[in-house]
């Protein structure tokens, strides 16, 4: 029996967490449980799974959890700190951190510290400061939860890493690879919400319509898999079948396929090295009769061409990207600046940096406030 912490919980990751947690009851008991806002939610989770602790860093979501658990055992950490706090508790095996953004690295690094392992959807973590965090890590102490990552990581266990020429990560394109470059300035946010494949959270979901999250997934495939820019490939792939493959040195390509349910990433990290049944609907392939593929166009989703400039760079390129990103996204939503304009804010960002190349993480921290405000800047 592990415990489990799930940072994150109310979210799209963190809902798929538990439901794989639930359904493995056997081999997982959930320990933790954290949300930044949606109280109602995190509390329903708490009184099913019975966790000792929850982190909640809002203060009104606070009182409300105290009302709620009057009188119970439930340990309710608050504060800046709180999910730091929550992943370093001793009875703590396995931390998903399933978090949005930035937040997520002080735990990310607080987690692989203390010898647990670290389940990582969010990839904010790698994308700022990979260097940091995977010079912690021992090996296979972090394992992918993305669909694309985990697709490589299973993958990759078809040969050694000296073998691999190339990963390609898919992506579905999102919902405007075929929309005309000229009307996407005045492209709305209930547009761009309506992803084609995945159910996911606003930010994510708007990331993939610029392909921002492919620029974000390529820095994190550098980080996690030692890989060059050279090495990382990108290719449209609608159905999101083929969640990514591995190109060996030989010509062979090994591919991890399946329909999106993002249950089984979820619990291959989980279970990892290990396999255990899950109930999902099975491939068919004559019924899906075929599978197509296209080439990025970088011209008209810029941000790609970012994540690779990140992944050449290195250094703080990566964090301010990141940082200037969330902003950016944020002022979208917001009705603040046009769809065309995240990437154009990123991009200005990114040049006008101070540029380190082996930051701390004090540094690292300072490139993400200087990028956040500096958009800001921008939108005043």
């Amino acid at each position: 029996m592990k415990n489990i912490v799930v940072l994150g919980s109310t979210g799209s990751i963190g809902k798929n967490t538990l439901e794989v947690a639930r359904n493995l009851k056997d081999k997982f008991r959930v320990v933790g449980l954290s949300s930044n806002s949606q109280w109602e939610l995190l509390a329903e989770q708490a009184e099913e799974f019975n966790p000792r602790y929850v982190a909640v860093n809002n203060c009104v979501s606070v009182e409300k959890l105290k009302q709620r658990f009057q009188g119970n055992q439930l340990k309710i950490l608050t504060g800046s700190d709180c999910l730091q706090e929550i992943v370093l508790k001793q009875e703590v095996d396995v931390v998903v951190s399933a978090v949005v953004g930035a937040v997520g690295l002080p735990a990310a690094i607080a987690t692989i510290e203390q010898g647990k392992i670290l389940a990582l959807a969010n990839k904010e973590s790698l994308v700022m400061a990979g260097h940091i965090v995977m010079s912690l890590a021992k090996k296979d102490q972090i394992v992918p939860v993305d669909s694309e990552h985990s697709a490589i990581f299973q993958s990759l266990r078809s040969g050694k890493r000296c073998e691999v020429r190339r990963v390609i990560i898919t992506a579905s394109g999102g919902p405007f690879y075929d929309y005309p470059a000229d009307k996407l300035r005045d492209v709305k946010p209930a547009q761009a919400l309506k992803h084609p494949t995945w159910q996911m959270g606003q930010k994510i979901t708007i990331d993939s319509a610029t392909l921002m999250n492919k620029a974000l997934e390529i820095i994190e495939a550098k980080w996690l898999f030692g890989l060059t820019a050279e090495q990382i490939d990108v290719v449209i792939h609608p159905q999101s079948i083929i969640h990514s493959m591995v190109e060996f040195c030989d010509g062979s390509v090994i591919a991890q396929m399946g329909l999106p349910d993002m249950k089984v990433p979820i619990q291959y990290a989980l279970t990892y090295p290990e396999r255990s049944p899950l109930d999902v609907q099975w491939l068919d392939l004559p019924k899906l009769g075929s599978l197509t593929f296209k080439k990025p166009d970088v011209e008209k989703f810029p941000a790609l061409r970012l994540g690779y400039q990140a992944v050449r760079d290195g250094g703080t390129t990566g964090v301010t990207l990141n940082a200037a990103n969330e902003v950016a996204v944020r002022a979208f939503l917001n009705g603040q600046i046009k769809f065309t304009e995240i990437a154009i804010c990123v991009e200005k960002v990114i040049n006008n940096h101070r540029f380190i190349k082996n930051p701390c993480l004090e540094e690292v921290l300072a490139a993400d406030a200087w990028a956040r405000q500096e958009v800001e800047k921008c939108l005043i």
